[in-house]
C-alpha cells in the first residue's frame, strides 16, 4: 500500500439519500469497509448528507479529527460536488481535496440486485478513497468581467433579454440576422389562450429595444466569430449592405413604392410577394429598407436604380460593402429560436402538392389582419372554405421524423379552429393523437372549442387526396386517416387542409454551435448545462440559452427563460470578478515538443500555440480548459498534467476498484 495513504486522515461520509441508495445498498457495509482502507479515521453515513445538518456534520469532523482528506459517498458530483466543496472550504479544508464517489447514478439505481449494488458501492468508494490520498491543494483563479452583452437573435427571447439587461445599465449587442427585429411572433395573429394580439404585445417591446440607449441593434448581420472565454469574449459580427444609409433614410417607402422587382416574401412565407428592396413588415424595428442583392435588377444587371432616383435624401448606396465589427463582451445569450418543420418532407399530406393545404405559419400569414390577404381566409381561387382539416403533430412524435413533443402545436391548432369558426362559420376537424393542453387557460380553451361545434378525431391522418370514391368527395380534398381509438380508416372530404407543424433547430444551429462551443442534444436543439439546477447555462462558462434554440415552447416560457437567462447574467455581473475552476490541464513547457495533437485534441479550442520568441510550445486557456484530461492522453511527450486527475490519481482510484 502507498505510504502517502496511510499517513492521510480520511474522512468517509456515505450517504443513504433517503431510500435512493439505502433502498439498494448496504450503507453501513460499505462504510465499515472504507473504514478499514489505510488513512482513513473516520468512516460513518447520514441520510442525507446535502442538507444543512449534513453539511454540518462534515465541517464538525474535519474540525474535530484534523481531517486532511473528505470523501463522499452520495449522488453524481454534477449535483452536489460545490456543496461539498463549500462545506470544506467553510471548514479550513482546501475545497480540492474532497472526492465524491457516485454511489447513487452510477449504482443504486442502475444494479437491480442489493448485493452486487453494496459490492459495487464498496468498490466506488475505495476507489476515491485511494484517489482522495493523493489529491493537491488547488486555487481557483479569478478573472475580471467585461459588463456588455452580445445576444443572439432578436425574437421575443432576445428582446426580453436585451431590454431587461439594458434596464439594469448593461451594454447590449443585440444581433439579427433579418431585416427587423421581431422573430416568429411577429408573424403572429393572435396568441393563445387569451387571444391577445400579437403585434399589439410585440410592437412596443420592440420599438423599446430599438430606442433603447444602452442596446446596439445589429440587424441585417450574423455572428461570424467568438474568441476568448467568461468575462473577456472577442466576437466578429458581420453586418451585411444593406444599400441604405439609415442615418440618411426617413422610412417614407417611396423606394419600395417604386421598385419594379417583386418575388416572394419569406415573412409571408410564400403567400404573397415583397419588392426587392423592402421592410418585412409595416411595424419593422427599424423601420428602413433593406436591398435584396440577389434579387436587385440592378445588382444583376447594372439597370434599374429607379429607387435611388426617387429618394429625395439620397439614401440609397448601391456601393456599399459588409462590415465586420469587432468588440469586446463578457457574457452571451443565444436566442436564435426555431425553424417549422418542413411539411414538404412529408408530400404524402399534400402540402406543396395542393394549393389548398398549408402550414402553421402559412395559415398564420394569412389570417393576420396585416397579412397578404388582411386576415381573410380563402382558397385558392378566391371562395371562403366550407370545411377545415386541421393536422396535429405534423413532423413531432413521429420516428420517421421527430420523436418529441412540439408543446405549441395542439394549442396553435385549437386557435385556428376558434378563428376559422369565428370568420367563416366553417365546420372544422381537428385530426390529433392526444390533447396537450399543459399551460394556464390552455385546457379552458380547449373546452371553449368544443363548445363552439370544433369536431375533434383522436385519428392519425396517413394521406390527403384530391382523387374521390364518391360523389361527396367530388372537387375536394380528402383526408384519409386511421381512427386510433377503433381502428378504423375514415374518408373526412374537406376545402382546406391545414398542417400543425412541428418545431425543428434551426439549419445553423450544428455552425452557431461550434462557433460558440456549445453542445446539441439528440434532437439538434442547444444543450443546457442541467435540465433541472442550470436550464440556462450551458457547458461553456458565460454563455447561455433562451427560448426555442434550447427546445419547443410557447410564448410565456421563452420570455421566463429570456429573464431567467439576463438574470443569470446580471448575477454574475454583481459580483465583478468570476472564479475559473483550478482542476484543469497545465503543460510543462520543457516537455512540449511543439507537435500540436493537443490542439486538435482539445473540444473547447483551449490550447494555442505561443509565439516563437515566447518558446514556441502550446499554452492552456484556464479560463476556457474544463479539465477533461484529453489533450494528456494524446500528449506523446507526457508533458501535459491534468490537475485534480494525475495518471498517478488515476492509477490509484483503479487499483481501488479492482481489488
Amino acid at each position: 500500500m502507498n505510504g502517502t495513504q496511510a499517513e492521510r486522515r480520511i474522512g468517509v461520509f456515505v450517504c443513504h439519500c433517503g431510500s435512493n441508495i439505502a433502498g439498494k445498498v448496504d450503507v453501513e457495509r460499505v462504510a465499515a469497509a472504507a473504514a478499514e482502507e489505510p488513512g482513513v479515521v473516520l468512516s460513518q453515513t447520514y441520510k442525507f448528507m446535502c442538507s444543512d445538518p449534513g453539511q454540518a456534520l462534515v465541517q464538525d469532523a474535519i474540525r474535530d479529527h484534523t481531517l486532511d482528506r473528505v470523501v463522499v459517498a452520495a449522488c453524481s458530483p454534477r449535483m452536489h460536488e460545490a456543496t461539498f466543496r463549500d462545506a470544506c472550504q467553510a471548514a479550513g479544508l482546501n475545497p480540492f481535496l474532497m472526492q465524491m464517489a457516485n454511489i447513487r447514478e452510477h449504482c443504486s439505481w442502475v444494479t437491480e440486485d442489493p448485493e452486487e449494488a453494496t459490492v459495487k458501492a464498496t468498490a466506488l468508494t475505495r476507489a476515491a478513497v485511494r484517489k482522495a490520498a493523493l489529491l493537491n491543494s488547488l486555487q481557483n483563479r479569478a478573472v475580471e468581467l467585461n459588463h456588455d452583452v452580445l445576444i443572439i437573435g432578436g425574437g421575443i427571447a432576445g428582446i426580453q433579454a436585451s431590454l431587461e439587461l439594458a434596464e439594469a445599465g448593461k451594454q447590449v449587442y443585440l444581433v439579427e440576422r433579418e431585416q427587423s427585429i421581431g422573430g416568429h411572433m411577429a408573424q403572429l395573429d393572435k396568441t393563445f389562450p387569451t387571444l391577445d394580439c400579437s403585434a399589439c404585445i410585440l410592437t412596443p417591446k420592440m420599438v423599446s429595444a430599438g430606442k433603447h440607449p444602452n442596446i446596439t441593434l445589429l440587424n441585417y448581420s450574423e455572428l461570424e466569430q467568438v474568441s476568448g472565454s467568461i468575462g473577456q469574449f472577442t466576437v466578429k459580427v458581420r453586418r451585411r449592405a444593406t444599400g441604405v444609409d439609415s442615418s440618411l433614410c426617413t422610412g417614407c417607402g417611396i423606394c419600395i413604392e417604386k421598385c419594379p422587382k417583386k418575388v416572394l416574401s419569406t415573412f409571408d412565407r410564400g403567400v404573397a410577394k415583397r419588392k426587392a428592396i423592402y421592410v418585412d413588415f409595416p411595424q419593422a424595428v427599424p423601420n428602413k429598407p433593406v436591398i435584396d442583392i440577389d434579387n436587385c435588377i440592378y445588382h444583376k444587371n447594372g439597370k434599374c436604380r429607379i429607387c435611388e432616383r426617387f429618394c429625395e435624401v439620397g439614401a440609397v448606396t448601391f456601393g456599399a460593402e459588409d462590415e465586420l465589427l469587432e468588440f469586446p463582451v463578457g457574457n452571451v445569450i443565444v436566442a436564435t429560436g426555431y425553424e417549422g418543420f418542413d411539411t414538404d418532407a412529408m408530400r404524402q399530406l399534400g402540402h406543396g402538392v395542393y394549393d389548398n393545404v398549408l402550414d402553421g405559419l402559412e395559415f398564420e400569414r394569412m389570417v393576420n389582419a396585416a397579412g397578404p390577404t388582411e386576415g381573410s381566409i380563402q382558397l385558392a381561387d378566391g371562395s371562403v372554405p366550407e370545411s377545415v382539416a386541421i393536422v396535429h403533430c405534423v413532423g413531432s412524435r413521429d420516428v420517421n421524423h421527430h420523436e418529441y413533443c412540439s408543446r405549441v402545436c395542439c394549442m396553435y391548432s385549437l386557435k385556428f379552429a376558434h378563428l376559422l369558426r369565428e370568420k367563416t362559420d366553417a365546420t372544422v376537424f381537428e385530426f390529433y393523437i392526444d390533447m396537450r393542453c399543459f399551460g394556464k387557460g390552455y385546457e379552458e380553451f380547449y373546452h371553449r372549442c368544443l363548445d363552439e361545434g370544433v369536431r375533434f378525431l383522436r385519428a392519425k391522418p396517413g394521406r390527403v387526396t384530391d382523387v374521390p370514391i364518391s360523389d361527396e368527395e367530388e372537387g375536394k380534398l380528402v383526408v384519409v386517416a386511421e381512427e386510433t381509438t377503433l381502428g378504423k380508416n375514415m374518408r373526412v372530404p374537406v376545402d382546406m387542409v391545414i398542417l400543425g407543424q412541428g418545431l425543428v433547430p434551426r439549419p445553423d444551429a450544428h455552425e452557431l454551435g461550434q462557433k460558440l462551443r456549445i453542445s446539441r442534444g439528440a434532437d439538434g436543439f442547444f444543450l443546457e448545462r442541467h435540465p433541472k439546477l442550470g436550464p440556462v447555462a450551458t457547458a461553456t462558462d458565460g454563455v447561455f440559452i433562451a427560448g426555442c434554440c434550447q427546445g419547443p415552447k410557447d410564448i410565456p416560457d421563452t420570455v421566463a427563460q429570456a429573464s431567467a437567462a439576463s438574470s443569470a447574467v446580471l448575477s454574475l455581473l454583481s459580483k465583478g470578478l468570476v472564479e475559473v475552476d483550478a482542476a484543469i490541464s497545465k503543460i510543462t513547457e520543457d516537455a512540449c515538443s511543439a507537435c500540436k495533437l493537443c490542439i486538435s485534441a482539445c473540444p473547447y479550442t483551449a490550447i494555442t500555440m505561443m509565439a516563437e520568441d515566447e518558446g514556441g510550445r502550446a499554452w492552456v486557456n484556464p479560463a476556457l480548459c474544463k479539465g477533461c484530461g484529453s489533450c494528456a492522453a494524446m500528449c506523446p511527450s507526457g508533458a501535459i498534467v491534468a490537475h485534480h486527475f494525475t495518471t498517478e490519481q488515476l492509477s490509484a482510484e483503479i487499483c481501488g476498484v479492482l481489488i
